[in-house]
């Protein structure tokens, strides 16, 4: 695997990972939606639950792969990159409160 250059250690780029159970989520979720419901009316709800979670899933795998594959891994890293933004958009630095 490719070293991700972030000094940790012995990370690898695991975010194709996070891309792929994105995708195979999203695709198990739209089956599950076009196939309609089919069978008991009582487990209905389930299966909407169910789809619900799929879709949900799907969304935070994306994301993960995003962070990821973005190089950010910590949270001091969201620190950096919002003060970043601040600084390149002309607003004052935050004040932090004690």
């Amino acid at each position: 695997m490719v070293e991700n250059g972030s000094g940790g250690g012995n990370e690898t780029q695991w975010w194709w990972w996070w891309a792929m159970a994105s995708m195979a989520q999203l695709g198990w979720g739209v089956s599950a939606y076009k196939r309609g419901y089919a069978g008991d009316s009582r487990l209905m709800p389930l299966k909407a639950f169910a789809v619900a979670s799929l879709f949900l899933g799907s969304a935070a795998s994306a994301s993960i792969a995003s962070l990821q594959a973005s190089g950010i891994h910590k949270v001091q890293d969201f620190v950096d990159l919002g003060a970043n933004i601040r600084t390149g958009i002309g607003a004052p630095p935050r004040v932090a409160k004690d």
